[in-house]
């Protein structure tokens, strides 16, 4: 069933209420409770819980899954236009006429993202008990993990904007926390600073939306907001559209605000791959698309998300080339594919389920090489440096399947998962009419050769080619040697994923098919290119990347100091300069802004009121001298008065 707006525009979220839930859906809060109170009792337990805490938070973390898998299982049970379903919690904030209810939104959107936390957060979570087994603080580490899957779940399920930022703030402390796990390390805390500060610019963008939804509508909650976009006006609609996508770029790392993205590998690698993979840098698409009955009716709004899309996926891929940490090429990497899933949100209708598509596949195949780059550090000392790698697949076989179908989904190749979901983001960007399917349907095409250019070089640089081992690292000889199984287990099951994901759902419709009642169907629209032209030209840039990457890191030696290179290559090393522009653009602004009103403030208000008090300070200091306990002075001051007053009746009369 199409859900209509009052406009007749495709509304994402029902703009009908949906009916209560049942079943397993009646328990759904257990969704978000099971991690949370795992989270609780980890925190509070105290050392007796050092060694079992962390089981207790996978298995909980696992439980979530069950109960989303028995939701979605109840709900493929169910004819697709009753499958959505609201479990109301509790009367929230009762305010005269106003009375916003706690609920849960139990639909084949939030369903998507449950399943995909909670399958790859637990993966996660496994991994985990491997990677950090010897880390005294690990505890406190899965505590964080839990706390962080409850936040995203938490955004997802619900009902309201409001609600979904309680969740929203909950992932940016929880993503703090993790990202400066390790804060004894300067440059680590410093991190976690600038990942939250960065996400509170993006925070202001969620609360401006709604102020401003609110202020217009006097409702927050998805459906009353979405059965209102037919009566609110363009300016309204503009202005909440841009405060939305500012608040997806905080958390997504889109352009503007995305400094933030590569610093965040500071903390432990099971961070970086649920940050990137399952739950923070997600948390953006998932709000546009929630948010589709407004975008679809503010076509100005939409080409804003589109715009930054774009831009932002051809940025990462150009970073991402010039990256010799490992870790911060896949942040780079991420980055530019969040930026394929805003450009297919910001195509509306035509690219709602296709981003989304994408997303699914990206958290596999992304957790997948996070977990295979912390594999390859535990083999390697925490070394992240690519250039002093080569030759690891020798070494490391299961790190170099898992990894190396992860790298190959991710460029697209043929009938791995990014070949279907990625390649129909391109498609669609190729839909519409004048100048924009060729420039946005060009700049997704170029961004698949760049992808292919700087993945091929990723994994050439580790796996293949000569060994460029140091010796010695950290104090320790350098062994390469593969991970335990519980590090390795979880890279198989996310490789499967990387593999057959994409063909499972692509080709057979079933994502497609699921998603239509809540976010609308693509409709007959053709791009304006025959479809085996972009599919060909895809593969062939693709192809191209993959040669020059093969070309210049494997066939060649690659040198293990890196050259200076070019302009473009040193702008890239600095993420384009990116840091450097916040400091002359906000930063140090902003800082002779603040001094100028301490200064103002030190001499200006507090001068004015020290420069009072001295005043009645020093009169008081020489009136005091008139009492001076002297009868003489006493007597002369009352003759004075005499003669005064004897003075002035004179003068009178």
């Amino acid at each position: 069933m199409t859900l209509m707006t009052p406009t007749g525009l495709v509304a994402s979220g029902a703009t009908e209420q949906a009916a209560a839930a049942t079943g397993a859906a009646s328990v759904a809060w257990l969704l978000v409770a099971l991690p949370l109170a795992g989270a609780a009792l980890l925190l509070l337990g105290g050392r007796a819980l050092d060694k079992v805490g962390p089981l207790v938070a996978t298995a909980l973390s696992w439980g979530s899954f069950v109960v989303g898998a028995l939701i979605v299982l109840q709900m493929m049970g169910r004819d697709p236009e009753a499958r959505a379903q609201h479990l109301a919690l509790y009367d929230w904030i009762p305010a005269g006429a106003f009375n916003l209810k706690a609920g849960l939104q139990i639909d084949q959107l939030s369903m998507v993202f449950v399943l995909l936390i909670t399958f790859v957060g637990s993966l996660i979570h496994v991994y985990s008990l491997g990677y950090m087994e010897h880390d005294p603080a690990k505890r406190r580490f899965f505590a964080y993990l839990n706390l962080f899957v409850a936040a995203m779940l938490l955004l997802v399920l619900a009902d309201s904007y409001l609600l979904l930022f309680v969740g929203w703030e909950g992932v940016g402390l929880a993503s703090y926390l993790l990202i400066g796990f390790w804060n004894y390390n300067p440059a680590y805390a410093t991190a976690a600073n600038k990942a939250f500060i960065v996400n509170r610019v993006g925070d202001i963008g969620m609360l401006l939306a709604i102020f401003t939804m609110f202020a217009t509508i006097g409702r927050v909650d998805f459906v009353g907001v979405n059965e209102a976009v037919g009566s609110m006006s363009q300016g309204a609609l503009l202005a909440i559209g841009l405060f939305l996508l500012l608040a997806a770029c905080g958390k997504s790392a889109q352009f503007p605000l995305q400094s933030w993205l590569g610093d965040a590998m500071a903390g432990p690698t099971p961070v970086s791959a649920l940050i990137h993979a399952a739950t923070m840098v997600t948390a953006g698409v998932y709000l546009i698309v929630r948010s589709g009955a407004i975008f679809d009716a503010s076509p100005d709004a939409r080409l804003a998300v589109t715009i930054v899309g774009a831009i932002t996926l051809l940025y990462g891929a150009i970073v991402g080339c010039a990256k010799d940490d490992m870790k911060k090429a896949l942040a780079a990497s991420t980055m530019s594919q969040i930026g394929y899933m805003m450009l297919a949100a910001g195509l509306g209708p035509v690219g709602y389920a296709f981003a989304i598509f994408h997303l699914l596949t990206h958290g596999f195949f992304k957790a997948g090489m996070f977990l295979g780059a912390g594999s390859v550090m535990h083999g390697m000392n925490d070394q992240v440096d690519m250039r002093r790698f080569g030759g690891l697949s020798a070494v490391m076989k299961i790190t170099w399947v898992t990894f190396g179908l992860g790298y190959l989904a991710i460029i697209g190749f043929p009938f791995l998962s990014g070949y279907w979901s990625k390649d129909k983001i391109i498609e669609s960007a190729f839909i519409g009419e004048g100048w924009r399917p060729w420039v946005f349907g060009g700049v997704a095409m170029l961004g698949a050769g760049i992808t292919a250019f700087y993945m091929s070089r990723m994994f050439f640089m580790i796996f293949q080619g000569k060994r460029r081992w140091l010796e010695e690292f950290n104090g320790k000889p350098v062994h390469p040697h593969e991970s335990p199984a519980t590090m390795t287990i979880p890279m198989m099951v996310l490789a499967v994923g990387s593999a057959l994901l994409g063909l499972a759902l692509g080709p057979t419709g079933i994502i497609t098919d699921w998603l239509e009642p809540v976010v609308g169907g693509h409709g007959e629209e053709h791009p304006v290119l025959p479809v085996p032209v972009i599919t060909g030209g895809t593969l062939l840039v693709v192809a191209l990347g993959a040669g020059l990457a093969y070309l210049r890191y494997w066939r060649d030696e690659v040198p293990v100091t890196p050259p200076v290179g070019s302009v473009a290559t040193r702008a890239a090393r600095k993420d384009l300069y990116q840091d450097d522009i916040n400091e002359a653009v906000f930063a140090r602004p902003g800082l002779h802004l603040t001094r100028s009103l301490v200064y103002f403030d030190s001499k200006g208000i507090d001068g004015a009121a020290g420069g009072l008090a001295a005043m009645v300070g020093g009169s008081s200091s020489r009136l005091k001298k008139v009492q001076n306990g002297f009868v003489r002075t006493y007597a002369l001051t009352m003759l004075l008065g005499v003669v005064a007053i004897l003075g002035a009746v004179w003068v009178v009369q």
